[in-house]
């Protein structure tokens, strides 16, 4: 059934980024727009990034299963290009069916997707440890490792579990190789392929009857004319291509990783949102040029809860850095800005902004290319006026202080994108959708609800 052409919103296919080093806020955002979509898929990463969701008083973190799920009768895609861990997975669905969100007819997983396997993990955390090695700062999940083999051509597919003469073969063919780099390497202790095979086994048939042409799932439902919402993880400044290399992540955080990690041709895009904090945080190692390192820092930590929610590490913090910012909404085409944890900002008696660096004492226009500019950087600011009352829970943006909404007006100039959406708190309604933004066109009408 093809699309309807008297319903200019029939058909979007709409991709939310985050435009920075991740951590932006995504998982509030999908869970808010995905009562537009009728699907909700998720285009790359692993179980390495978590989307917090709080509504109605519950908080989930959801780490491979689209937030998405929690709209009533979306449906939720893992694609092709996220790695797979079936442990964390299956997890995740017990958690989800505990809390009472249906899964059956709801979650499909491609079959072209990579799995994660024990010796993945081992691999990673071994190297992460390795004396003499540069720190990325990944969460030793295997999520690099797995991605390695992918790339390789000796990776193990969803599909590639129910043919079990092979999935014995390949589990141990590779755990003779990993055990033997591992001990060579790192001192690692050995795994049990057997054990490893039987237990994948069962995972196997936990996740069975959610395995789908994820790919043809999607075309097909474009063609009919149905909502599609792309969700990454992690953030344009992560991208294994774009970002800020060597410390990334291992696959394609942008726009354009959405197609790429689902099979929907890029001409099949209406839009793309940009997610950011009103302010930077990065996890782990690698370039921030506007990072803090006092009291402000540890204020905006403490009052913005900067904690990774996988992890529980604590983020680095630092102002908003417009030219990185700039550049993540030309590498997506941000189409609109959604600023989240604007209310974080409450209080300050004054708001300094990064407007540009300076390279070996000369001013530079463009992002650095390596990390040794990156290091030589200095950032430059612009202080504006700080407001000094609460902006919590506000639903209209006229109810804004106004040195708040010089602030926006300052940042959507300087990028020379509108900003659609204010987040000023956790909560699904904590937000604002600033009025007569081009936002609200780029969105279908809500989705039906299917029984």
């Amino acid at each position: 059934m093809k699309k309807d052409p008297t319903n200019s919103h029939d058909g979007a296919c709409v991709a939310v980024v985050g435009a920075q080093w991740g951590d932006e806020g995504k998982g509030k955002v999908v869970d808010l727009l995905a009562s537009h979509f009728q699907w909700i898929a998720r285009y790359q990463g692993g179980h390495n990034a978590g989307h917090t969701v709080i509504a109605e008083g519950r908080k989930l973190i959801l780490q491979l299963i689209p937030c998405g799920i929690l709209a009533p009768g979306a449906r939720a895609v893992i694609g092709n290009g996220v790695v797979v861990d079936p442990e964390a997975l299956t997890r995740e669905m017990s958690l989800l069916e505990a809390a009472g969100v249906p899964l059956a007819g709801r979650l499909f997983i491609s079959q072209r997707a990579h799995v994660i396997l024990p010796y993945h993990r081992m691999i990673e955390l071994a190297a992460e440890n390795a004396p003499g090695r540069v720190k990325i700062g990944t969460t030793s999940r295997g999520i690099g490792p797995c991605y390695e083999d992918k790339m390789g051509r000796r990776g193990l597919r969803i599909v590639d579990l129910y043919d079990r003469d092979l999935l014995r073969a390949h589990i141990e063919n590779a755990v003779r190789e990993k055990n033997a780099i591992a001990a060579a390497l790192y001192g690692g202790a050995p795994l049990d392929a057997g054990r490893m095979f039987e237990t994948y086994v069962e995972y196997s048939e936990l996740i069975r009857p959610h395995i789908a042409d994820a790919c043809a799932l999607l075309n097909q439902a474009a063609d009919a004319g149905e909502s599609i919402l792309l969700e990454g993880a992690q953030g344009t400044l992560l991208d294994i291509d774009h970002g800020t290399y060597p410390f990334v992540t291992s696959s394609s955080t942008t726009a354009g990783g959405a197609c790429i990690g689902t099979g929907l041709a890029p001409t099949r895009l209406t839009a793309a949102l940009g997610v950011t904090k009103a302010y930077a945080t990065r996890v782990g190692g690698g370039p921030f040029p506007s990072e803090l390192n006092d009291a402000a820092a540890e204020h905006l930590r403490q009052r913005g809860r900067e904690f990774g929610s996988v992890t529980g590490r604590p983020r680095r913090v630092g102002w908003l850095d417009l030219p990185l910012l700039r550049y993540a909404v030309e590498i997506n085409g941000v189409s609109s800005l959604i600023v989240t944890k604007l209310d974080i900002l409450d209080g300050l008696d004054r708001v300094p902004v990064c407007v540009g660096y300076r390279l070996d004492g000369k001013p530079c226009d463009h992002i650095p290319y390596t990390v040794a500019e990156f290091e030589r950087i200095e950032p430059v600011y612009e202080t504006l006026p700080g407001w000094q009352t609460s902006t919590e829970g506000l639903t209209r943006y006229a109810d804004l202080p106004s040195a708040a909404r010089n602030y926006l007006d300052f940042v959507a100039g300087w990028l020379g994108v509108e900003i659609g959406m204010i987040s000023t708190g956790p909560e699904r309604n904590q937000t604002i959708m600033v009025p007569e933004s081009r936002l609200s066109s780029l969105l279908p009408r809500p989705a039906a609800v299917t029984v």
